[in-house]
């Protein structure tokens, strides 16, 4: 009898262990104590030539990454789920969440000194204009109200998912003229960010990763990157304020220069207007065009490196 029980006892481990890991498939988040949700998509993992031959010298060489398995939000982060984050009075009266309790001291931007809609609208459409810092601590609320890891896609990321299995400049071959069945650009746009999901999706069910608004990854732009890039779930962590790789263009950007591996980088001139002195670390008042979307890995890291993922400290303009 007693030798039944370790196998017994393995089998509750597995079965408690099988019960904890989430099951790999779409689903709705809810954000605590609102009626406000957004979509993840299941990204498998895999491999897939990064880069391409025939654009900019910076997607040169074309290399091979394998990339672990993740969900990526299926729309752009829109303003009803980031004004809910910028919204101190509303985490006052709301503390629900696993880890709810200390939302309330979680640093979050002021108000801006100016409309960061820029008169384009609010209800259903991406939310614009935030720094990469910005966008992390957004994810970082987010990880306090749902005790889930949400981040930034790396540029492999972003691109392995653009591609979609794909080895065409865009993941519907390479006629450009189609691009306005899937993408809002500087051609259909006019000159406005539109409500997420309202063009085709990619093969992977992803809307909107090209066109609409930019879309932040963690990365620093380092133009020779993939000569050295490692082969599997490559990253460059931003240490410098400027440049940083953002990804798939926007309402402004003609269709024929968005491609899946087009990289588009940010400038210090999105601040220009910007009077305060440092200037804002949470916000570039000169890029409507620029906005986010999340990942969740299959496989989160440790609390620890959760912690020092989300509490970097900025890299502030002087």
């Amino acid at each position: 009898m007693k030798k039944a029980i370790a196998p017994i006892i393995l089998i509750g481990i597995l079965a408690f262990y099988n019960l904890q890991k989430p099951a790999f498939e779409a689903y709705t988040q809810n954000i605590p104590g609102s009626p406000v949700s957004f979509d993840m998509t299941p990204i498998e993992g895999g491999t897939f030539d990064m880069g391409s031959a025939n654009g900019n010298e910076d997607e040169s060489p074309v290399h091979e990454v394998s990339i672990e398995p993740f969900w990526m939000g299926t729309h752009e982060v829109t303003w009803d789920a980031f004004e809910m984050f910028l919204d101190k009075n509303y985490e006052l009266a709301i503390s629900e969440g696993p880890i709810g309790e200390v939302v309330d001291g979680l640093t979050r931007p002021s108000i801006p000194y100016l409309d960061m809609t820029f008169n384009m609208g609010k209800e259903g459409k991406p939310a614009i204009g935030m720094t990469q810092y910005g966008a992390i601590q957004f994810c970082h609320w987010l990880y306090l109200k749902t005790g889930i890891f949400y981040r930034l896609p790396t540029e492999a990321e972003w691109e392995y998912a653009a591609k979609a299995g794909t080895e065409t400049p865009y993941f519907f071959g390479s006629d450009v003229s189609q691009m306005d069945e899937y993408a809002w650009t500087q051609e259909n746009s006019d000159e406005l960010t539109h409500i997420v999901g309202k063009k085709k999706p990619n093969p992977w069910g992803l809307y909107d990763i090209y066109g609409n608004v930019l879309e932040w990854t963690s990365d620093q732009y380092d133009p020779d990157f993939y000569s050295s890039s490692p082969a599997e779930n490559p990253s460059n962590p931003s240490t410098e304020l400027y440049p940083r790789v953002v990804r798939g263009g926007s309402y402004d950007t003609p269709a024929e220069e968005i491609t899946s591996s087009k990289r588009f980088v940010t400038k210090s001139d999105w601040k220009r207007i910007d009077p305060q002195i440092p200037k804002s670390q949470w916000w570039f008042p000169e890029a409507p065009f620029l906005g986010m979307r999340l990942v969740r890995p299959l496989n989160p890291p440790s609390p620890e490196e959760i912690k020092a993922y989300y509490t970097a400290a900025p890299i502030t303009d002087y």
